[in-house]
């Protein structure tokens, strides 16, 4: 805080007011600027990001060990409760094309995920680096530069207790089209994919991974606004039988009965 200056911005006196630092472009600038640092407390989130955090690295970076003792410290100076993070996944951040193809494939650096856990289930993110999801993300570039890091950790308090559902009411879910297929990173046929998936003629689920979410199932917050309610939901990891071929799919279902019964509209 105080080597940001931001004392002088009023952070870190609490507020209730989004507040972003956007990174320097020149007069006249065409095109959307971005934030290098960001605060929303509606959201529960803090991020960062370098200034040049999308150029390429030179040297070596560090270890993942190093990455994982830098993070925890991190998590510490936070306030995190170490017993809700989970070590979820490593991810490396590559270079665009952009305007510079020199800089192109090159390795911005290296990063890690801690999801948050409640009872021992993790929170869901649709990427390795952690995009949206409660938990800590942080990133390491050369010379043990931080590249980039962002936290989401909203309050909590339990609110309802809910029976789960049935294999059966699973499968229900899935033969209504109400569970969603997960698109693969940088998927560029997901909807011919999709279209290929009708044609199936076996479904044979071979792991079920609870996780949390944010939001209700099969709704989104209009607005921006943020979720009022963490819910729990299924990864269901799954091999497409069409006869002559097969192909690995995931799938997310709903996990609670009563979630089943909405969207069934039973």
């Amino acid at each position: 805080m105080v080597l940001g200056s931001l004392q002088h911005k009023g952070i870190p006196r609490p507020s209730t007011n989004d507040f972003y630092i956007a990174k320097d472009k020149p007069p006249g600038y065409c095109c959307g600027i971005p934030s290098i640092f960001g605060i929303r407390p509606s959201d529960a989130s803090l991020y960062y990001s370098a200034a040049n955090g999308d150029d390429g690295s030179g040297g070596q970076l560090p270890s993942d060990e190093t990455i994982i003792m830098v993070a925890l410290n991190d998590a510490s100076k936070l306030g995190l409760d170490p017993a809700k993070l989970v070590l979820e996944s490593f991810y490396t951040h590559f270079a665009d094309a952009g305007t510079d193809d020199k800089q192109s494939g090159k390795i911005c650096g290296r990063g890690v995920f801690f999801s948050r856990q409640l009872d021992g289930i993790n929170f869901f993110s649709a990427d390795n680096a952690g995009d949206g999801a409660e938990g800590l993300s942080l990133e390491m570039g050369s010379y043990g530069q931080i590249r980039s890091f962002s936290l989401r950790w909203s309050e909590m308090h339990r609110y309802e207790n809910h029976t789960s559902a049935s294999p059966a009411d699973m499968i229900a879910c899935i033969k209504a089209h109400i569970t969603m297929v997960l698109p693969h990173d940088g998927e560029e046929d997901y909807f011919p994919r999709l279209k290929k998936l009708a044609g199936v003629k076996k479904l044979t689920i071979t792991k079920l991974t609870p996780y949390y979410g944010e939001g209700i199932f099969g709704e989104s917050p209009t607005n921006d606004a943020p979720a009022k309610f963490a819910f729990p939901f299924a990864e269901l990891e799954a091999v497409a039988d069409f006869g002559n071929s097969n192909c690995p799919v995931q799938l997310i279902s709903p996990i609670l009965a009563s979630e089943v019964r909405r969207l069934l509209g039973r």
